[in-house]
C-alpha cells in the first residue's frame, strides 16, 4: 500500500528522480519521459471524463487504472529481477490488452465504415479523446523508443498500441455513434 503523508521530499532537487526499484537517474531520462507520458494521457483522460456518463464513464475509471498501473510497470526497469524484489512489482498483463481489444470490438460493431480520415473534433467529449488519442501516441512512441535500449513488458507496448485505437473509436462512439464525425476532405482549402 502506498502512503503518502508528505509530499515534497527534496530529494528531486538536483535534476534526479527514484525509479521503482530505488534507482536514481535525471528527470529527463527517456524511462521517466515514457511514464510521464502515460501520467500525461491519464491526465487528459481526466478531462474527457467530464463530459461522460454511463458505459463510457466507467470505461474511462478503468483506463485511468490501467495507466496507474502502466506507469508502476514502467518506472519499475529490471524485470529479469521481479523474483529478487521485497514485494511483487506490478506489471501489465495480456487480459488488460484483451479488454481493450474486446471493447473496440464492441464500440466498432456499430460504426459505420469509415471512407475518410477524421478531424478531431466533433462533441466536447470526442475532441478530448482526440487528445487523449495523440498524447497516448507520443507514450507509445517513448516506449517503443526505451524498448530499444531496456527490457520493456511486451504487454505494456501491446496495451499502449491499443490504447490510442480504443480512444479513436470511443471518440467516434461520442460523436452520435459516428454521425457527428468530421471528416477529411483532401485540398479543401487549396
Amino acid at each position: 500500500m502506498v502512503v503518502l503523508n508528505k509530499i515534497y521530499t527534496k530529494t528531486g532537487d538536483k535534476g534526479e528522480t527514484a525509479l521503482g526499484n530505488g534507482a536514481r537517474v535525471p528527470k529527463y531520462a527517456l524511462r521517466v519521459d515514457a511514464y510521464g507520458t502515460v501520467d500525461e494521457t491519464n491526465a487528459t483522460l481526466g478531462l474527457a471524463r467530464l463530459h461522460a456518463d454511463g458505459a463510457l464513464a466507467e470505461a474511462f475509471a478503468r483506463i485511468q487504472n490501467d495507466l496507474f498501473d502502466l506507469g508502476a510497470d514502467l518506472c519499475r526497469p529490471d524485470m529479469e529481477k521481479d523474483r529478487e524484489a521485497s514485494y511483487t512489482p506490478l506489471r501489465m498483463n495480456d487480459a488488460q490488452v484483451d479488454r481493450l481489444e474486446a471493447e473496440i470490438d464492441a464500440m466498432n460493431a456499430d460504426l459505420s465504415p469509415l471512407r475518410s480520415f477524421i478531424l478531431p473534433g466533433g462533441s466536447a467529449l470526442a475532441a478530448h479523446l482526440h487528445l487523449c488519442r495523440t498524447v497516448s501516441r507520443r507514450a507509445e512512441r517513448l516506449t517503443v523508443e526505451l524498448s530499444r535500449s531496456e527490457d520493456i513488458n511486451p504487454a505494456a507496448l501491446r496495451y499502449l498500441n491499443r490504447l490510442s485505437d480504443w480512444f479513436f473509436v470511443a471518440g467516434r462512439v461520442a460523436n452520435n455513434n459516428g454521425a457527428d464525425d468530421i471528416l477529411w476532405v483532401p485540398g479543401a482549402n487549396r
